[in-house]
């Protein structure tokens, strides 16, 4: 069995982040992408604890997604 292993990620400086009306903490998919496809695959309890929440994404990731979501394999 694989060791997981975990990475911390430094808090980038941008003034953006500094910014308390700011929603969230802006990330990468590239690096969020492998934490949550492990802790979903290893039913970690945390990525469950957090299933409601909400997260904001940009509009061409919602137009994949939804697209995404729509498509149907033929037979």
């Amino acid at each position: 069995m694989a060791t997981a292993r975990l990475r911390i990620f430094p808090r980038p400086d941008d003034e953006s982040i500094q910014d308390t009306d700011s929603p969230g903490i802006p990330i990468r998919l590239a690096d969020l992408y492998p934490i949550l496809s492990q802790a979903f695959r290893d039913n970690y309890s945390w990525l469950r604890d957090l299933e409601q929440d909400k997260v904001l994404v940009t509009p061409d990731l919602y137009e994949v997604v939804r697209a995404f979501a729509n498509y149907r394999p033929s037979a």
